[in-house]
């Protein structure tokens, strides 16, 4: 895989384009790498999006762009450390909602989630947000037509090919199917986000 185009992002920061989400998250992995193993000029922050990765606080974005020219990188992201488990009680609103869009009964909706091993994507909405790809495509779901004006922290929600869990209460739109007691964004705690761009996340039914 190569990189598709880089754009200038102020004096110090680059875009980079790749096409895909599953791209950006290869190319984020392999990027965190090179820069642990110093193959890679010095770069502040890594920070990957659905279809980019943004390279802040450069030294020198022209060398750096020169670097990445023709450069090849992998295809797929590295399997990882060992997957985050997130224990869920399968009782959301609109899990019934999700189970008839998907041609299922609400059992068979909540073994297809917790037999799905995920992924995060990239993070962002509110802090401790990562957004969890994995589901096929077509489990895709619409966001609500009305959203919530409050949905309560550690709501596990869907929306298009995503899934994710809300880390604090906020508005939001996405289709709730339940609902867990663990901490996604804790100040005290080092690193304050319990979800991490690349890592892998696993959801586990309790009653």
């Amino acid at each position: 895989m190569r990189v598709t185009r880089v754009l200038p992002m102020g004096r110090r920061a680059l875009l980079l384009e790749v096409g895909g989400t599953e791209r950006a998250q290869a190319l984020h992995a392999e990027l965190v790498r090179l820069r642990e193993t110093g193959e890679l000029p010095p770069v502040e922050e890594i920070v990957p999006a659905a279809a980019t990765v943004l390279l802040d606080g450069l030294e020198d974005p022209g060398s750096l762009t020169e670097w990445l020219r023709d450069r090849e990188f992998p295809d797929t992201a590295p399997a990882g450390a060992a997957a985050v488990v997130l224990p869920v009680r399968y009782d959301g609103p609109d899990l019934a909602g999700v189970a008839a869009l998907w041609g299922v009964d609400e059992e068979e909706a909540v073994a297809i989630h917790t037999r799905t091993e995920f992924r995060v994507a990239f993070c962002g909405f509110a802090p401790g947000f990562g957004y969890l790809t994995g589901l096929p495509e077509e489990l895709g779901v619409p966001r609500r037509t009305v959203p919530r004006t409050s949905v309560p922290p550690g709501s596990v929600g869907l929306a298009g090919a995503y899934t994710g869990v809300y880390p604090r209460t906020s508005p939001g739109g996405w289709q709730l199917i339940g609902r867990t007691d663990a901490v996604l964004w804790d100040v005290s705690r080092e690193p304050a986000a319990l979800l991490a761009p690349g890592a892998r996340v696993r959801f586990e039914a309790v009653p």
